[in-house]
């Protein structure tokens, strides 16, 4: 029998499905944050003391706060889609979004059990988004997605990682915890990616445009950049890790060429994407560099994660926003385009710069910084109204 929906009379649709909670609360955070680690990295003598180090706190926020924010977000969004089956709403999502808001503050209170507190919650958080993702693939029993599902549980692991080392239960936990984050995001990117942006441009384009499919590639990527995780973090053979980032760079140019198609440039929502896997790329082809002369190691951290995670992340808050709000993904606000390409800008200054200016890396930082404040800005300014108020053509969601 044919369901359907009779358009309802909703005032405030906040809690309706996943994408509206987090992804305000992502773009909000990632102005907040930034703002906070401004003033600690900029004015250390007069910032506030936090439970976690400056630098510590600033990496765990933009990972683990901002960035599993829009994961969950995504996720809980995606999954119903695929599923056919409501992931959490109302309630239970409210009690979601909040376990993730209490950690973020208790990041903020120097107080001596603040830091463990903030554990429970944020590995409370984790647990209970890989069960609200994994409850309607087994439902339906879409096990194809069992992969995407695993991705949120090693998250979990990985933040449970760096809770053990900040709390000086596990030498070497916190970098472990934060890079293996920051790598798992990455793959995440690289695997949707695959489902997505091939079918972002070829509906955005039309004209019979079709992206060249390569089933070997997808999965080379994979193997090669879990191979890469799994040297770089937990088996130091010298210079190993930087060799095998050579393959992950490689691979990843060809995916870039055969997305690549010049009407993307026309459209904001579409060659934003392709930026952000070209950041990607830039990443692990400044991990290969490094075998050939002496680079900042955190250049390429911030090709991947301001870059590649920032940019990817911001367009693809703005598209599914749009799509899952009644509106057209064809037709996006026109300011998208210059948010895209401050944040674009942004990360050209955090990572080129310092390597043709390195006298001047604090202003660099601070140039980012302020980039970074006005894309987000920007997106909050936009979005917040759409994701509080109801569909545009009444219907839950």
């Amino acid at each position: 029998m044919l369901n359907i929906e009779e358009p309802g009379d909703y005032r405030v649709s906040l809690l309706h499905l996943g994408f509206r909670p987090f992804f305000l609360l992502a773009g909000l955070h990632a102005i907040v944050a930034t703002m906070l680690w401004a003033w600690l990295y900029h004015a250390p003598g007069s910032a506030p003391v936090t439970p976690l180090s400056p630098t510590l706190w600033h990496a765990h926020e933009m990972i683990f706060g901002y960035g599993l924010a829009v994961v969950a977000g995504f996720l809980l969004t995606a999954v119903g889609n695929w599923t056919g089956v409501q992931t959490l709403n109302r309630t239970p999502l409210l009690l979601l979004a909040l376990c993730w808001l209490g950690a973020r503050i208790l990041g903020l209170i120097p107080h001596d059990s603040a830091l463990a507190a903030m554990a429970i919650l944020d590995l409370s958080f984790n647990l209970a988004l890989v069960l609200a993702v994994a409850h309607p693939v087994a439902k339906v029993r879409q096990w194809g997605h069992g992969g995407i599902v695993a991705i949120p549980l090693l998250l979990a692991l990985a933040h449970g990682l760096f809770y053990l080392g900040a709390l000086g239960r596990l030498p070497q936990g916190t970098q472990a915890g934060l890079y293996l984050g920051m790598y798992l995001l990455v793959l995440l990117i690289m695997v949707m990616g695959r489902r997505v942006v091939p079918f972002f441009i070829e509906k955005g384009l039309g004209q019979g445009i079709r992206i060249r499919e390569r089933p070997w590639l997808d999965q080379a990527i994979v193997l090669s950049l879990a191979l890469f995780i799994l040297v770089e973090l937990f088996l130091p053979w010298g210079q190993a890790a930087a060799w095998l980032a050579v393959p992950v760079f490689l691979l990843q140019l060809l995916r870039l060429y055969d997305w690549h198609t010049p009407g993307i440039w026309k459209k904001p929502l579409l060659w934003s994407l392709y930026l952000a896997f070209v950041w990607i790329a830039a990443g692990f082809g400044l991990k290969a560099a490094g075998l050939f002369a002496p680079l900042n190691p955190f250049l390429a951290t911030h090709a991947l994660a301001y870059g590649g995670i920032g940019l990817i992340t911001l367009s693809m808050m703005s598209r599914v926003s749009l799509g899952h709000t009644g509106r057209s993904v064809f037709d996006p606000p026109p300011i998208l385009g210059w948010l895209f390409a401050l944040l674009a800008t942004g990360a050209a200054v955090r990572v080129l710069l310092p390597l043709a200016l390195p006298a001047l890396h604090g202003l660099w930082i601070g140039v980012s910084q302020a980039l970074w404040l006005v894309a987000f800005g920007g997106f909050v300014w936009i979005y917040a109204p759409m994701l509080v108020r109801p569909r545009i053509d009444g219907r839950y969601g």
